[in-house]
C-alpha cells in the first residue's frame, strides 16, 4: 500500500500532470483499491471543512500586501534606501539584496514574490556595478527565501492548519532563525567577497554617503510600521492573525494612496495577480486535505508512521534521515505540493520521536527554501532568471545559489544543537506554548 501510493504519487508528478490533480487522483485511486467504502461521497463536505478555515482568509491578504508593495514602488524606495548603508562593506549591493529581502518578507509572506520584486529593483544594477553574476543572482534568490521564514508567513499559515498548531507560536519560532538566516547569507557574500575581491563590485565615493543614508530613513519606516501592525498586533492580543492581515492590508492600501500610486490599473494588477495566487493555493489545499483523509481512512499515514518508527532508530538519526528525504525531494518536487502533500505524514512521526512541532516548522520552513533554490525544480531561480532583462546562461543561478545552500544546512545544524533558537520567544510572547 505504501509503495503503491509513492509510485502513484512520483509518477504522476514526474510526467508533469498538475499538483492539485495528483493529489486528488492519488485520492481517488486509494480510495477504490484499498477503502471499505468509496470516499469520494465525501470530497464536498471535505472541499467545505479545508476552505472555510478562517486562518487561511490570512493568505490571499497577505499576498495582496505584497502585489501592492511591488506595483506601488514602495519596494524600490526601500531597496534605494538600504543601499547607502551597505555601500563601504564588501560585496554592497549583494548585501542590499539580502537585507531589502528580509524587509520585504516582513510584509509579503512569499518567497516568490520576494525574489521577483527585488530582482526586478536590483538586477539593473549588476553589469553596472562590476558585480560577479552567480553570486549577484544567487543572493537575490537566497534572500527571497526569507518570505517564508520571517513572519507572517503564507507556508507557516498553511503549516498551522495542517498541523493543528499556532500560527502566533510559529511566527515567534521563526523570527530569531529568520534574522541569524540573513545574517549567515551576508556572511557568505561577505567571506567570498574577501577570498575574490573582483567580485564585489566597484568601489563607491565616500561623498555624500551619510547624506544619502539619512535622505533614505523615511522609506524604510512604512514597511517596518506594517510589520509592527501584522506582527505586533498579534502578540499584543489585539488581533488573530487573520485580523492582523486585514489590518495590514488596510494600512498598506492607505501607505500606496499617501504616494499617490492608488490607480485603477494597479489595483486591478495586484486583484489579478492576488486571485491567481490564492486560486492556486486554495485547489491544493483541497485536493490535499482529500488525499489526506482517505490515507487516515485506509490506515496509511499509521502505517507510514509504525513503519518508520519500527526502524529502532535512535530518534537523532531518524530526524537526520528525514531532513536527507527532504533536499533530496526538493531537487524534484514544488515546494507547496511538497509541504501539504508530505506534512501530514511526516509531523506524526516527528511527535512520536519526542520533538516539538512547532521547532520543527521552522525546521521544515528551511528545508522549504533550500528547494526553492535546488535545481532543477528550484522556483526562486526561475524567477529570478525570468527578471533577468537581457538573458544569461541559467547556470550562473546554480553556481551562485549553491554557497547560499550551506547557510540554509548551517542554520538547520544550529536549530539541532539549540533548539532554543526556535523555542526561547514562543515562550516569552505566550507562555502557555511553553
Amino acid at each position: 500500500m505504501i509503495g503503491a501510493a509513492l509510485a502513484l504519487l512520483l509518477g504522476m508528478l514526474a510526467v508533469g500532470v498538475p499538483v492539485a490533480a495528483v493529489l486528488a487522483l492519488t485520492g481517488y485511486v486509494l480510495s477504490e483499491q484499498y477503502a471499505f467504502f468509496p470516499m469520494t461521497g465525501a470530497a464536498g463536505a471535505l472541499a467545505w471543512n479545508s476552505s472555510h478555515e478562517f486562518i487561511l482568509i490570512a493568505a490571499p491578504m497577505f499576498i495582496m500586501m505584497g502585489e501592492l508593495m511591488h506595483r506601488s514602488g514602495v519596494s524600490g524606495n526601500l531597496f534605494n534606501a538600504l543601499t547607502p548603508w551597505f555601500a563601504r562593506l564588501p560585496g554592497r549591493l549583494m548585501h542590499t539584496n539580502i537585507a531589502a529581502s528580509a524587509v520585504f518578507s516582513a510584509t509579503s509572506g512569499s518567497s516568490i514574490a520576494t525574489a521577483a520584486t527585488i530582482g526586478t529593483v536590483a538586477i539593473p544594477n549588476m553589469d553596472k556595478g562590476g558585480y560577479n553574476r552567480p553570486l549577484f543572482l544567487g543572493s537575490i534568490a537566497a534572500g527571497g527565501t526569507l518570505g517564508i521564514l520571517i513572519p507572517p508567513s503564507i507556508n507557516m499559515i498553511i503549516y498551522a492548519v495542517l498541523t493543528d498548531t499556532s500560527v502566533a507560536d510559529l511566527y515567534a519560532a521563526g523570527m530569531i532563525p529568520g534574522i541569524m538566516l540573513a545574517g549567515l547569507f551576508s556572511l557568505i557574500v561577505l567571506l567570498l567577497v574577501l577570498w575574490r575581491p573582483g567580485w564585489g563590485g566597484a568601489p563607491i565615493p565616500r561623498a555624500g554617503l551619510w547624506r544619502a543614508r539619512l535622505r533614505g530613513l523615511p522609506h524604510l519606516v512604512p514597511p517596518l510600521v506594517l510589520f509592527a501592525i501584522v506582527v505586533g498586533s498579534i502578540y499584543a492580543g489585539l488581533a488573530t492573525p487573520t485580523e492582523a492581515a486585514a489590518l495590514g492590508l488596510m494600512a498598506t492600501l492607505a501607505l500606496v494612496a499617501a504616494n499617490g500610486k492608488l490607480t485603477l490599473p494597479m489595483m486591478l494588477m495586484a486583484f489579478e495577480g492576488t486571485v491567481r495566487t490564492t486560486c492556486m493555493i486554495m485547489l491544493i489545499v483541497i485536493a490535499a486535505f482529500f488525499l489526506n483523509f482517505v490515507m487516515v481512512s485506509i490506515g496509511l499515514v499509521q502505517a507510514i508512521t509504525d513503519a518508520v518508527l519500527g526502524l529502532g532508530w535512535e530518534p537523532f538519526w531518524m530526524l537526520l534521515a528525514i531532513i536527507a528525504f527532504y533536499l533530496l525531494l526538493g531537487c524534484f518536487m514544488e515546494t507547496l505540493s511538497m509541504m501539504i502533500a508530505t506534512t501530514p505524514i511526516i509531523v506524526p512521526v516527528i511527535v512520536g520521536l519526542g520533538y516539538d512541532p512547532i521547532w520543527w516548522g521552522v525546521i521544515f520552513v528551511i528545508l522549504i527554501e533550500a528547494a526553492l533554490i535546488t535545481p532543477p525544480v528550484g522556483m526562486n531561480l526561475y524567477v529570478v532568471q525570468a527578471v533577468r532583462k537581457g538573458g544569461g546562461a541559467f547556470s550562473d543561478l546554480f553556481k551562485g545559489a549553491a554557497p547560499f545552500l550551506l547557510a540554509m544546512l548551517a542554520m538547520i545544524a544550529l536549530l539541532l544543537a539549540f533548539p532554543e533558537l526556535a523555542l526561547w520567544l514562543p515562550t516569552i510572547v505566550n507562555p502557555k506554548s511553553g
